[in-house]
Parts: C-alpha cells; sequence; structure tokens
C-alpha cells in the first residue's frame, strides 16, 4: 500500500474544488439511499447525461467522507497539469495499448489503501445506454465492490446504492445493477438499455 504523501495539494486545485462543492450547494441536489461508502470500490455513475454530473458527484461523495477519483487520458497529466490533476483524483491511464487499462487500474487499487473510482459505464454523455464492461474487470481483478450511484439532472436528486461484490458471473451481476437502476429511474431510457446494450 502507498504511503501517504505530506505534499498540500495546489492551490489552484483547491479552489476549483471550492467552487465546485459551491456549485453542488447551489444547484440543491438531494442525496438519498446509502450513508456510507467502501473506503476502496468502483463507483458506477450512471446514467451519464450531463457535465453537472460529475459536480453531484463530487458532492455527494465529499458528503460522505469519500475523494472521489476518475481515470482519465494519461495525455491530460503532462506538465503543466500534473500536479492540478492528480490532485483532482486523476488516475492516468493509455487507452491506446487496448485493454492494458483495466490491468493499470487493477494495479492502481492494489496500489493504495483508499481509492473510490468513478467510472461512466456508459462510455460516453452520447451512448445510447448500452454499457462497456470494463468497469466490471477493474472491480473483479481488485477485489473492490460495486456501488451503483444515480443522478436525475431534472429532479435535482441523486443517491447511492448498496454495494456489489462482483461474483464472476458478468450477466447475473449486470442484471442486479440493471434492477436497481430500474427502483430509482423506471422510466429512462438509458436505463432500460442496460441489459441489452452490455459489450466489452
Amino acid at each position: 500500500m502507498e504511503a501517504k504523501t505530506a505534499r498540500a495539494p495546489s492551490l489552484s486545485s483547491r479552489l476549483v474544488k471550492r467552487l465546485l462543492l459551491w456549485l453542488y450547494r447551489w444547484k440543491g441536489w438531494t442525496l438519498s439511499g446509502e450513508t456510507s461508502l467502501p473506503g476502496r470500490c468502483v463507483i458506477l455513475g450512471a446514467p451519464h447525461t450531463s457535465n453537472w454530473d460529475f459536480v453531484f458527484f463530487l458532492g455527494a461523495t465529499s458528503r460522505l467522507g469519500v475523494e472521489p477519483a476518475f481515470m482519465g487520458k494519461h495525455t491530460l497529466f503532462k506538465w503543466p497539469m500534473t500536479r492540478f490533476m492528480l490532485d483532482m483524483g486523476g488516475v492516468p491511464v493509455n487507452r491506446s495499448t487496448g485493454g492494458n487499462y483495466v490491468e493499470a487500474l487493477i494495479a492502481e487499487f492494489k496500489r493504495r489503501s483508499r481509492l473510490a473510482l468513478v467510472i461512466a459505464p456508459e462510455g460516453t454523455r452520447s451512448s445510447k445506454g448500452g454499457w462497456k464492461s470494463g468497469f466490471y474487470h477493474i472491480a473483479l481483478g481488485a477485489g473492490v465492490p460495486i456501488v451503483p450511484a444515480w443522478v436525475n439532472n431534472e429532479t435535482m436528486q441523486g443517491g447511492i446504492g448498496p454495494a456489489l461484490m462482483p461474483s464472476g458471473d458478468y450477466q447475473a451481476d449486470l442484471a442486479k445493477l440493471a434492477a436497481f437502476y430500474r427502483s430509482v429511474l423506471p422510466d429512462h431510457p438509458r436505463v432500460l438499455a442496460i441489459e441489452g446494450g452490455a459489450n466489452a
């Protein structure tokens, strides 16, 4: 496990986080569901339809006492952005090498005593709802639970669901996650497409 670093976050990252947390409070989101999160987990952010989703998840995890992390293209971590991106919770990955990003994130989990990695399983906001399976392979390989989280920007509501430890049966576990999302967003078209659009 990693040793704690004594380096203080950069001024720019502290200011940006303060601004984003202020926006979270200003928007007035209502948070429901679980009141705590595992220290090491993969948090699913779905459905991912707005840039405001990032603000919600930052604010929600902050309220739950967790520092969220996210994976980003390794090119975004070059100087002069290196320190800022790391302070904001970024984990650099090189996606040009095929599936190696999964192994890289599994290794990152094994290196850290605490890592709450937020992943949008749809991949992009333009997705039609089908999920990519990378999040599952990361959680399974790292031996950490998957925590479903959701946000509805129309109603300004969001929440955290119960943690699911991956069993190794992707389709069965996907069905459980889909059932949770249908329970909180029953009519959302991208939620209805979860099981039918799963791919690697």
